[in-house]
């Protein structure tokens, strides 16, 4: 299963990253803080981290761009996790 959400999360963000002003863009955030949940949900905040370590780096190395601020976006998810 996290193989599948992490394909979708890089693509989910990648696209967010480099079209910001795309219409279906809330519809993307918005897929993104589901799958936010779904890892919660399946191992907390640990599975939150790794997730977006692996991420953040893919980003990094595969367009040049800092996947960082996105981060922000599972605010909420759990009180432990908080950018």
């Amino acid at each position: 299963m996290d193989a599948y959400l992490e394909e979708e999360l890089y693509d989910l963000l990648t696209y967010c990253i480099q079209s910001p002003q795309a219409p279906d863009f809330a519809d993307k955030k918005g897929r993104v803080q589901e799958i936010g949940r779904e890892l919660y949900a399946d191992g907390g905040t640990d599975a939150l981290e790794n997730m977006f370590f692996s991420i953040e780096h893919r980003v990094k190395e595969e367009i040049g761009q800092d996947a960082r601020p996105y981060r922000a976006w599972w605010n909420g998810i759990s009180a432990e996790w908080k950018y």
